[in-house]
């Protein structure tokens, strides 16, 4: 497996943890499900799914997330220990053969449901050896005082990532006191913040400012359509300057190579190269198109994950587009505008370096 620089703040001296890692900001991929014809896990794709994710540089990983299908926690499919346990296995591969003084790779696990769920999906993966939860707001029913008494609970079993997820998947509005309550909470490391909207994405990176933690408290985009935008924007509040860490991406995904290649230009960009940061705003539409493509933007992000599929599926990592939901696919015209967009936006790729490695990542 290739040693690629991972795109991660440089280390400060002595070891670093994983939540160091994460509150230095990196690119940590929504991990995808990857199955056969049968619909029943891919277990060598779904490994090797991993080991690109690693060989790219990638800070993290977040499994059991919306882009990995939040049907494996269903009992007639039972893939959430599966899919947790395979990604973990491979991160201590990983981190087992890494240099001295490397920084290690942030587990993430997503956990959803109500709290005895939440909870009980949080002990899972700290068996697995995981980093952190990803709380998933999507809880029909819940008030936001039952959302910051869950988090609570959660928070005594892992450290825990905030989550303003975008309404088309499930979310739902939360108010300005509601994420500064989120970020007091001691547990809370990081908020992934993905509403789609520029005025929502405000009120979080406000509320956080205000808390006593704002130090503490990572910010992550979440938002697919402005990642450029939010990564290389600084937002002013009365505490001072902030900054997204880096991002927490189901396009990310795709083309991670790229990606990480990405977050080291805004790097740079924010520490005061205004032609790199002019290229960049240039180039920040492009991605945003190419998220509408494999996000499926046209039709209501109904083929999101599908089109997450097709572009691992098109470079050979997954072996098609399948979803546990036989009526999750592509939609007319997708494959074909994921296509036109890789063509033209070549920056945004790393099929090369998929094609160099892919067979070792099949082992």
């Amino acid at each position: 497996m290739p040693t690629p620089t991972p795109a991660a703040a440089p280390a400060a001296s002595g070891a670093r943890s994983a939540l160091d890692v994460l509150a230095a900001g990196a690119v940590v991929p929504a991990h995808p499900l990857a199955l056969d014809a049968d619909r029943r896990l891919d277990e060598r794709r779904q490994r090797a799914l991993t080991r690109y994710y690693l060989a790219s540089g990638a800070g993290g990983v977040a499994v059991g997330v919306h882009t990995t299908q939040f049907e494996i926690r269903e009992p007639s499919v039972g893939l959430l220990r599966p899919v947790l346990e395979s990604a973990a296995d491979i991160v201590r591969e990983h981190d087992a053969d890494r240099p001295a003084g490397a920084p290690p790779v942030v587990k993430v696990a997503g956990a959803c449901g109500y709290t005895n769920q939440a909870v009980a999906e949080a002990e899972l993966a700290a068996s697995l050896g995981y980093d952190a939860v990803l709380l998933s707001p999507a809880v029909p029913g819940a008030d936001e005082a039952g959302l910051l008494d869950r988090t609570r609970a959660v928070g005594e079993v892992l450290p825990v990532i905030g989550f303003y997820l975008q309404d088309a998947v499930g979310g739902r509005h939360l108010s300005p006191a509601y994420w500064r309550a989120l970020a007091d909470i001691p547990s809370v490391v990081a908020v992934k913040t993905a509403p789609f909207d520029r005025y929502r994405t405000a009120e979080v990176i406000a509320a956080v400012a205000a808390s006593d933690r704002a130090d503490e408290v990572a910010l992550y985009t979440g938002n697919d359509d402005a990642i450029i935008q939010d990564l290389l924007t600084p937002y002013r509040t009365a505490r001072g300057q902030r900054w997204f860490a880096g991002g927490l991406l189901g396009q990310w995904a795709v083309w991670t190579h790229a990606a990480v290649r990405l977050l080291q230009e805004i790097r740079a960009a924010r520490a005061g190269d205004h032609a790199l940061t002019v290229d960049l705003l240039r180039r920040a539409p492009q991605l945003s198109e190419a998220n509408a493509a494999v996000f499926d933007v046209r039709y209501g992000f109904r083929g999101c994950i599908p089109g997450v599929h097709e572009v691992l599926r098109a470079q050979g990592l997954l072996a098609g587009t399948w979803c546990l939901d036989a009526d999750e696919r592509l939609s007319p015209g997708q494959a074909e505008e994921i296509a036109r967009v890789a063509a033209a936006y070549p920056w945004l790729t790393d099929d090369d370096f998929v094609r160099e490695h892919l067979d070792d990542w099949l082992r």
